[in-house]
């Protein structure tokens, strides 16, 4: 039988490439989302072209209710998730302290931790009662080090980094593998978000360099996940070649 993924926040960047990279490998995908058409599309494609099962579930990972209404009950044949990949998440704004929006904090925050905490959660016991599975966590090298106007996301990816070796260790006596994985600078909708669809500071982010893809952490994680149950990675920094950390760049 095949193999089953979760994967959050899927209808771009690295979700949208995790959720093509194990479709080709025939896993079936539960794919979720915000945006309803952009996920149905998602889904239409991924069961045209490689001839898998896709439920995909529009709901906001912010929504406390939501995730639970979606995820608590899932169908029968759904029920046995091999890996849970908890990838939405988003930066919004870069200032300085004095000067970030309220607003962009709460939004940070309530998806980048709370949301983390609210799916894994709801997924827990399907993976608790089979004493099998694997949790993947998206962070950041924002999760390592605190950089100038990054403030808010930074605490929020550094609450990730928390929260997986929290879970590394809790989850233990279950048997369910936990791995953090951390990219650096990659050419996603990322920049896009932060600077609300300002394309010119968005295309700065990534000028003189060649960074990450979303499709090199897609194969990050289908690596992670497809090891010998035996083996888990815990955590992980990647970076393009250019980048040594959240600081230095070579451009």
């Amino acid at each position: 039988m095949n193999k089953t993924i979760l994967i959050t926040g899927a209808t771009s960047g690295f979700g949208k490439a995790i959720a093509e990279t194990f479709a080709a490998a025939k896993w079936n995908c539960i794919i979720t989302g915000r945006r309803k058409d952009r996920l149905e599309a998602l889904a239409d494609t991924l069961r045209i072209h490689h001839g898998i099962e896709v439920l995909p579930l529009a709901f906001d990972v912010q929504n406390r209710q939501e995730v639970f209404d979606a995820l608590s009950n899932l169908p029968d044949a759904w029920q046995s998730v091999d890996v849970l990949v908890n990838n939405a998440g988003l930066a919004l704004g870069r200032d300085s302290f004095e000067n970030a929006d309220l607003n962009d904090w709460e939004t940070m925050i309530d998806t980048n931790v709370k949301g983390l905490l609210y799916v894994t959660k709801a997924m827990l016991p399907y993976m608790t009662d089979r004493k099998k599975g694997h949790i993947i966590n998206l962070g950041s090298t924002a999760a390592k080090e605190v950089y100038k106007e990054g403030n808010a996301y930074c605490a929020s990816k550094h609450a990730v980094d928390a929260i997986s070796r929290a879970m590394r260790v809790d989850l233990l006596p279950h048997k369910i593998k936990v791995t953090a994985i951390h990219p650096g600078a990659a050419e996603t909708e990322f920049s896009m978000v932060r600077f609300k669809g300002d394309e010119t500071k968005a295309k700065q982010v990534y000028e003189g360099f060649e960074p990450l893809r979303a499709q090199d952490i897609a194969d990050i994680v289908y690596y992670a996940a497809t090891l010998p149950n035996h083996v888990c990675i815990n955590d992980l920094v990647v970076t393009c070649l250019a980048q040594a950390n959240s600081f230095y760049f070579q451009k």
